[in-house]
């Protein structure tokens, strides 16, 4: 009979991912052939790294190159883009084939770790130990369809994002499972190499975290969390499993300090984690991202719970104090939902076990096991963003970074629902909940679908962002570009004019303005922006190049090639403008 149970669950735990993996299918059917856009034509269509497997073999060839910092610091990811180049070279297809497939895993994972968490020790006296199944099953998929995901799947660059909560979630799920067979009933060898095979894993998946991104510092301390919130045992034993994982703190910090001074000409000042280049100037100081933040997690928590105007790009406001009132408020209303979190966690404990000497918690309401999975899934929100809320990036708000943080915010939704649902008792109630679920659902994935042709046209998209934030330079900026592409030229200079105008140090549409001026052989007007744009940035390669074409072009043969040779020294693996100056300096 027991078997027979089993192979039931088995069976219903495979029917419940199949359906996980065709929701995911399905959403994500129109992304296919959504073009590279944002910063994917940098970083992947003309990044040479991703282009010659020698570099992952040998990575410090790559010293001297523009991105080489960031390369050391996310090797694996940038390996899945390599892998993806060397057999289908730029077709887009391919990358969101491979994006696409880590987050029907991700779905997956989540799906397990719930269906784990029900399984230890201190969730044993669950009341929803019953509903296990279906509350695992309903936080994947509201994970898999969640419109907001989308930013790290649909946008290919952001594989970072999703490919960090892949060996995120596998490291947690594969250290609950050791530590569950070493709770079991086996024998004892059968139960040690278990053991030790799923601790390999949670180790290994934690080490390519770490060199996928560098929110995954916060991983070993989320996995002592889980530790401490879900098992028991004496204390030094347990610190045998989490030694190990909590001395792999040490990758990021030391990958941070073997950068220093490694990478191009920019590499002399800042470096941070989540910079695309070593010595990013910011239009904000480290105290002013820090306030903002507040109010940008309460922003993350409103697109979670009413996902609406996702956009790939914001113009979010500088916050300068702490006691500006949007950001006091956000302060006060982030730490109650901390607090609650450490609160629900912890609970009332009575006097300590003198077996295992850990703490047992009494049958009170707010120490009940369902309590704790829900504080837990909030200190998981917090912990999983802390990385890039607390440490200075170019960007103040970015969509993509709630796709790991999500997944604490979920769980713990669904298990309050399902707690208030048990609370009730009624089956009228029973239903209403399971109809309001599946409304849900249904609005996320058509959301998610939306959202995805949203990605499909670049142009409508920044279009959109324009009417949206008129005076956000960037956004105009990028709809210039697009217009260039669509070989509406006219329409390109007046969003580029206007970018200048809103932000006169906005050093990009100062290059895509001269290069419209060289298109109409306005190459004085082109000088003038070209050399704006090294003004404002002297390690703008491009800049140079255009100038030094532009040179070229008007006769000026010296000078190009100054500005030529000033191009390569930045960015040294461009070849048309390697073979431009061999051919001038071959002529008398």
């Amino acid at each position: 009979m027991e078997n027979l149970l089993k192979k039931n669950q088995t069976h219903s735990n495979l029917f419940h991912i199949a359906c996980l993996a065709f929701l995911v299918i399905i959403i994500y059917a129109n992304s296919l052939n959504v073009p590279f856009q944002w910063d994917e034509e940098m970083h992947i269509v003309n990044e040479p790294i991703i282009k010659d497997f020698n570099y992952f073999l040998y990575p410090s060839e790559a010293r001297g190159f523009e991105h080489y910092n960031f390369f050391i610091s996310r090797y694996i990811a940038h390996l899945t883009f390599a892998l993806n180049y060397r057999i289908h070279g730029l077709s887009v297809t391919g990358y969101h084939v491979v994006n696409i497939a880590i987050h029907m895993a991700n779905a997956i994972l989540v799906y397990l770790v719930v269906l784990l968490t029900f399984k230890t020790p201190l969730m044993s006296d669950s009341a929803l130990k019953k509903d296990s199944r279906l509350i695992a099953l309903l936080s994947s998929l509201l994970f898999a369809a969640h419109p907001l995901q989308t930013a790290a799947v649909t946008y290919v660059m952001q594989r970072f994002a999703s490919l960090v909560a892949f060996f995120y979630l596998l490291s947690v799920a594969a250290y609950v499972k050791s530590r569950l067979v070493d709770e079991g009933e086996e024998t004892k060898a059968a139960g040690r190499y278990r053991r030790i095979f799923f601790y390999g894993i949670s180790f290994i998946s934690a080490v390519l975290a770490m060199k996928t991104k560098e929110n995954a510092f916060t991983l070993p301390f989320m996995i002592m969390i889980y530790e401490f919130c879900f098992f028991k045992g004496p204390l030094k034993r347990r610190m045998v499993s989490l030694v190990p994982i909590l001395f792999l703190l040490g990758i990021i910090p030391l990958t941070l300090m073997s950068m220093a001074g490694a990478a191009g000409s920019g590499s002399s000042s800042l470096i941070d984690p989540g910079s695309y280049l070593a010595g990013f100037t910011w239009d904000y100081s480290r105290g002013e991202y820090f306030f903002t933040q507040f109010r940008v997690i309460v922003t993350y928590l409103r697109m979670l719970f009413l996902p609406l105007h996702l956009d790939l790009d914001y113009e979010y406001p500088v916050s300068r104090s702490l006691f500006e009132p949007q950001v006091a408020g956000s302060f006060v209303f982030l730490s109650l939902l901390f607090a609650i979190g450490v609160y629900l966690v912890r609970g009332k404990r009575q006097k300590a076990d003198t077996n295992d000497n850990v703490p047992i918690s009494n049958s009170s309401n707010n120490s009940s096991p369902d309590f704790r999975l829900m504080g837990f899934g909030i200190l998981w929100f917090f912990i999983a963003l802390s990385v890039e809320s607390l440490v200075t990036t170019p960007r103040l708000i970015e969509t993509y970074r709630a796709y790991l943080p999500s997944v604490g915010m979920i769980i713990c939704t669904v298990t309050g629902v399902f707690m208030i649902k048990k609370k009730t008792g009624h089956a009228i109630a029973d239903r209403m909940i399971m109809v309001i679920f599946v409304i849900a659902l249904v609005l996320m994935s058509f959301a998610a679908y939306r959202q995805n042709e949203a990605y499909g046209d670049g142009k409508k998209m920044w279009e959109d962002t324009v009417k949206r934030f008129p005076r956000y330079a960037m956004a105009h900026n990028k709809l210039g570009v697009f217009y260039i592409d669509k070989g509406m030229i006219d329409k390109a200079m007046e969003q580029f004019l206007i970018a200048v105008e809103l932000k006169p140090d906005l050093e990009e549409a100062h290059n895509n303005l001269g290069n419209v001026y060289c298109t109409f052989n306005e190459f004085d007007k082109a000088a003038v922006q070209y050399m704006t744009t090294i003004k404002l940035n002297p390690n703008f390669a491009e800049a140079h190049f255009n100038l030094g074409l532009l040179y070229y072009r008007i006769g000026e043969i010296e000078k190009a090639k100054s500005e030529l040779e000033a191009g390569l020294k930045i960015k040294p693996d461009v070849q048309r403008a390697r073979q431009l100056l061999e051919e001038l300096s071959r002529r008398k």
